[in-house]
């Protein structure tokens, strides 16, 4: 099925990422309707042509193709199997595509739930933080029926680059904690690695000048390497998100059988870091946890 271009497309969260990704949808020509919990984060997309919605009620009983984005999996509970939820008030026959990360076993009961009332629907959780979403090069991995997959992926594409179908529903999720206990690690070694370099007396951007196109490259070591060195913490994506994160991960590796110590390692550093008062860093700021004298 092809949507038409006259679809009404809802988003429901514009933070740090939601923005960038309403603005994508907006630039494929597809009438956007927005909701957040507060307006003020949609003012500049509501100037640039957004429809804003008084209420996740109003906004799905308008749409038929609905994206959230929103904080962690009770806020996605909420939006979904609330009174005032989607699936309460989005017409049968509709789409429903949840990009926070969340739990896979939530997922899934949204799936069924969807299912029960004729509506469509997808878990889709993404990577690639707040430049990834400005540049409409996110990662997105789906979970859901193939077919709803094909139908949604063009707008998909205006989004993201990397997107792959990995099964039924709860499986985008899975493969988002796999992309997050690789993350906890690697942030765990950038720091690390660059608390060492500042001890040995080393110039931290010379550095990474030798070591982000070897075998050490990644996409965070290029990027938030910087960032640390010019003190620079705000969020391309938030400490509390990504402890929320790392405590699903662990939590359903548990479920599967499987034991996490670098995971459980490096969340306990990230919480070590919000008790200092860093949840609403970047998770660069896992730095400060060597330089604190706490």
């Amino acid at each position: 099925m092809i949507l038409p271009q006259n679809t009404n497309v809802g988003f429901i969260g514009t933070g740090v990422m939601g923005k960038s990704m309403v603005r994508h949808l907006m630039k494929g020509s597809y009438p956007v309707h927005i909701y957040s919990r507060t307006k003020k984060k949609a003012e500049e997309l509501i100037a640039e042509g957004a429809v804003w919605e008084e209420s996740v009620a109003a906004l799905a009983s308008r749409c038929q193709v609905i994206f959230t984005i929103v904080g962690f999996p009770p806020d996605v509970e909420d939006v979904y199997l609330g009174e005032e939820g989607i699936l309460k008030n989005i017409a049968s026959g509709g789409y429903v595509i949840d990009m926070t990360t969340s739990k896979p076993e939530l997922a899934a009961t949204i799936a069924d739930q969807a299912r029960e009332k004729g509506v469509l629907s997808l878990d889709a959780p993404v990577s690639g933080g707040d430049v990834g979403a400005r540049d409409g090069k996110l990662s997105i991995m789906v979970g859901g029926e193939k077919e709803v997959f094909d139908t949604i992926l063009p707008l998909f594409e205006l989004m993201g680059t990397n997107i792959v179908y990995q099964g039924a529903a709860g499986s985008g999720q899975h493969t988002k904690m796999c992309n997050q206990i690789i993350i906890a690690g690697v942030m765990l070694g950038i720091t690390e690695a660059l608390a060492y370099a500042n001890k040995a007396g080393l110039d931290a951007t010379s550095v990474l000048k030798n070591i982000e196109s070897g075998a050490a490259r990644s996409w965070a070591l290029t990027n938030l390497w910087p960032r640390i060195i010019d003190e620079n913490f705000e969020p391309g994506f938030y400490v509390k998100h990504f402890i929320k994160d790392m405590t699903i991960a662990s939590e359903t590796a548990k479920t599967l059988g499987l034991d996490t110590p670098g995971l459980d390692l490096a969340k306990s550093l990230y919480e070590k870091l919000a008790e200092q008062g860093g949840g609403d860093y970047g998770t660069q700021a896992l730095f400060k946890v060597y330089t604190s004298e706490g």
